[in-house]
């Protein structure tokens, strides 16, 4: 113990010099004291510690400082559990979708089939529910095996005259795997990049039945609270390309789609769109989500115009808004 042989000396005064130096000849070796004459160091500096060896800058590993949006939402960071489930695109409940013109080609075969007159309304409920599972990853997370599922129904509630049913559902199931690259492209950080499969369908029979397989690239990009989703999909043709319900779905969904996202404080704004170039057809949709309101639920708006709300409207162009309830956001 530094400053023990100083116990013995009776004298306060020489006793407390004892002290001082024995302990202030400890601190000068330990390196946290300058020795008489050196210039004190700054109180940053002495924040900071003692300076590193000498040597080459060393980078950040991914995943380390203060995770970004996309960091969060994909389990990048190294101590993230390897296998996981979490909610993957928004979870919402629309208590009411208007549409400007409501899809009812589609089922006019089977509303012939009855003697009773049968119609939609132009007011439905629609929600959505989304989780994703990393199946496998790396020590540093860097790299994972992911599969998600989605499901988006419209519901005609309010259609107590046929019986509300479900207008549409659709199912999506999807394998793929990610990677984190933390390649920094002008004021942006390329923090994901997704490669699989998807396959999208509504589980009906003809004349309604609706399907597609797709294989798809996509890459994310952050800084602090803004985020962009790039997506870009080439279509698996079938087998019996003749007998395809939806033949020409790439003419109006495209191949391809890219979504802004924005966190203003706890609002979070998105904005995603799509098309095809060459027949000019495409869609737009723009949310906006609130602040928790009532736990964990947040009030969620919805505006979609063009092609593609769903699969039985891959051909329909029309503009719906709706206003209900969300558990999460997009990121």
């Amino acid at each position: 113990m530094p400053g023990a042989e100083c116990l013995s000396i009776a004298e306060e005064p020489a006793r407390l010099a004892c002290f001082d130096r024995t302990v202030g000849e400890a601190a000068r070796a330990a390196g946290t004291v300058n020795a008489p004459g050196e210039p004190a160091p700054s109180p940053a500096a002495a924040a900071a510690g003692p300076a590193p060896a000498s040597g080459p800058p060393v980078a950040n590993p991914p995943g380390t400082g203060s995770p970004s949006l996309i960091e969060s939402a994909w389990g990048f960071l190294p101590e993230s559990r390897r296998a996981y489930v979490r909610l993957h695109q928004p979870n919402y409940l629309l208590f009411a979708r208007y549409t400007t013109d409501v899809n009812r080609e589609p089922y006019e075969p089977l509303f012939e089939a009855f003697a009773e007159e049968y119609d939609f309304e132009d007011v439905e409920a629609k929600f959505q529910i989304s989780f994703k599972a990393r199946l496998a990853t790396t020590d540093d997370r860097r790299w994972g095996l992911w599969f998600a599922y989605t499901q988006q129904s419209q519901w005609q509630i309010y259609s107590g005259d046929i019986s509300s049913p479900f207008r549409e559902t659709n199912y999506m199931p999807e394998l793929f795997g990610s990677f984190r690259p933390g390649v920094k492209l002008g004021g942006l950080t390329f923090n994901v990049l997704n490669v699989g499969y998807t396959h999208q369908s509504n589980g009906r029979a003809d004349p309604i039945s609706r399907s597609w397989d797709r294989l798809f690239v996509e890459g994310g990009f952050d800084r602090e609270n803004f985020a962009l989703i790039v997506r870009a999909w080439t279509r698996i043709e079938p087998g019996n390309y003749d007998d395809e319900d939806n033949p020409d779905i790439t003419d109006y969904m495209g191949h391809g789609q890219m979504t802004a996202l924005y966190r203003w404080g706890d609002n979070t704004f998105t904005l995603m769109g799509r098309g095809n170039l060459s027949t000019g057809k495409g869609a737009a949709q723009f949310t906006w989500t609130s602040r928790p309101v009532l736990g964990p639920l947040r009030v969620h708006f919805q505006l979609f115009s063009g092609y593609g709300e769903s699969l039985i409207d891959y051909n329909w162009n029309q503009t719906t808004v709706g206003l209900g309830v969300t558990l999460n956001d997009l990121l």
